[in-house]
């Protein structure tokens, strides 16, 4: 049975978020083709996971049978979070841009579940391969050869977590000019950003189906 493993990390409701609401086309697109599958959810914002502390980092580079009780009792939400993902055949990720980069919510979570030795640093991981799908909404654009490009740290940053560290295959929706509506001094953009939304979500549509497939073959 498929697994979809789905975060969402915007502070808004889906009403009002444009990567909740990619991110939710995406998986009624997976659960039309796996309608028995298993669909793991945390909302970041809601339930956000603790931040990394020394304890539990050293749990993490201490032997399962040399931990303290206190190293164990701290690995233990580690240890799931890190299970989730291991078990994931998808994993579908909303990733706004706050302030050129990602809620330090979804930077926690990352924290938590890159552990050396067993999702990264070694040839071999139970997630190497696995496809993950990141929803990367923004209120302006920062694509090539715009003048913020170089502020581009979302992408790029999850490029090298997911895609060259942990070495999951990385695979990005990005719905730009989000504030196109709201910004009068993006009222020209408007066109550009009605066209972003739709484009978003007819992928989020198309790659929700493609991944739900590929896990079922």
């Amino acid at each position: 049975m498929a697994t979809l493993l789905h975060l969402d990390s915007s502070l808004f409701p889906e009403s009002a978020s444009a990567s909740r609401s990619v991110t939710a086309a995406f998986r009624k697109a997976w659960e039309e083709q796996h309608p028995d599958g298993t669909v793991v959810y945390r909302d970041l914002a809601i339930d956000p996971v603790p931040h990394l502390d020394a304890l539990t980092a050293s749990a993490g580079f201490t032997a399962p049978a040399d931990r303290t009780p206190e190293q164990a009792a701290a690995f233990a939400p580690r240890e799931e979070l890190i299970q989730q993902l291991e078990n994931a055949d998808a994993v579908l990720i909303g990733a706004p841009m706050y302030n050129f980069t990602v809620p330090s919510t979804l930077k926690a979570w990352l924290d938590q579940v890159i552990l050396m030795g067993r999702t990264a640093g070694v040839e071999e991981s139970p997630i190497k391969g696995t496809p993950v799908y990141i929803v990367a909404s923004r209120g302006g654009s920062y694509a090539p050869g715009t003048p913020r490009e170089g502020y581009e740290y979302v992408q790029n940053f999850l490029q090298a977590l997911l895609g060259d560290m942990l070495g999951m295959a990385v695979d990005f929706i990005v719905p730009e000019l989000t504030m196109a509506h709201s910004n009068p001094a993006m009222a020209e953009l408007v066109p550009l950003a009605d066209a972003s939304k739709a484009k978003a979500h007819e992928d989020a549509a198309t790659k929700g189906k493609a991944a739900a497939l590929k896990a079922a073959a």
